[in-house]
C-alpha cells in the first residue's frame, strides 16, 4: 500500500499558533546563565535556521564569529566594562543607582559568544533593494538573530544581547575584515531562570507598552 504525502506548503493549526505566540511571549534577553557547554551541532542547527531570515535582495549579508579564546573574551569583557561605566555615568540621582543594579551582560558565564556581522560590500543580491536604502543590509541581520533567538528559545536555550560595548574595539580586538559591520554581541547558554516578563520590567527600569506601541498611526 502506497502513502500518498500531500504537498504544498504546510498548514499552521490553532495549537501550533498558540505555541508560537508562547515563544514569542517568553524570549528573553538574557543576562543569567549556567555554565554547562553546549553541543556545536545545536548552535550549528541554530545557524541553519538564522540564515533562512529574509534579506534584501536576497543578500543574505550576515556573517557569524565564534569568539573561544580567553584573549578575546577577555577584551570583549574590558571593553564592556569601560562602555558600562560611561554609560552609569551619563545617569544621575535614582536612575544612576537603578543602573548600577542592573546585570546587563553574561560574559563571564556563556558558553557560547557569537558575533553578528553584515557583510556591507557583498555582491549576492546585485544591489536589489538596497541602493536607496543601503541600511536594510544591517536590517537583514538582525532578521537573522532574531531568527536564531527564537529558535534557541524552542529549545530551551537563553541569548542575551550585548550593546553595551565600544564597536571599534570590538572590531579590532576581533580582526574583522574592514567591510564587515559589526551589528550584535550574542551571549548563548542555559538560563539560570526563565521569566514571562522582562528582567528589565521586573526591576522597574521600564515598562512594557504594548498595547499602545501595537496601535499603527493611520494616514
Amino acid at each position: 500500500m502506497t502513502i500518498e504525502i500531500e504537498k504544498g506548503p504546510p498548514r499552521f493549526d490553532a495549537a501550533f499558533r498558540q505555541k508560537f505566540a508562547e515563544l514569542v511571549r517568553w524570549r528573553r534577553d538574557v543576562r543569567r546563565f549556567r555554565s554547562e557547554p553546549i553541543d556545536p551541532r545545536l548552535i550549528e542547527q541554530l545557524l541553519t535556521l538564522a540564515v533562512h531570515a529574509p534579506s534584501v535582495g536576497l543578500s543574505q549579508p550576515w556573517r557569524f564569529v565564534l569568539v573561544e579564546t580567553p584573549e578575546c573574551r577577555a577584551a570583549i569583557r574590558e571593553n564592556f566594562a569601560k562602555a558600562n561605566e560611561a554609560a552609569l555615568n551619563g545617569y544621575a540621582g535614582e536612575r544612576q543607582a537603578r543602573y548600577a543594579r542592573l546585570k546587563l551582560e553574561g560574559l563571564a558565564q556563556a558558553p557560547v559568544h557569537l558575533v553578528a556581522c553584515a557583510d556591507e560590500k557583498t555582491d549576492v543580491g546585485h544591489g536589489l533593494g538596497r541602493q536607496t536604502m543601503p541600511e536594510t543590509i544591517r536590517y537583514s541581520v538582525v532578521a537573522a538573530i532574531q531568527t536564531l533567538w527564537l529558535a534557541a528559545r524552542a529549545e530551551g536555550l537563553g541569548v542575551g544581547w550585548v550593546s553595551i560595548l565600544d564597536p571599534d574595539a570590538v572590531h579590532k580586538t576581533l580582526d574583522l575584515p574592514l567591510d564587515w559591520s559589526f551589528i550584535a554581541y550574542l551571549c548563548i547558554g542555559w538560563p539560570e531562570e526563565e521569566h514571562e516578563v522582562p528582567e528589565l520590567e521586573r526591576r522597574e527600569w521600564e515598562k512594557r507598552l504594548c498595547e499602545q506601541s501595537a496601535k499603527p498611526l493611520r494616514r
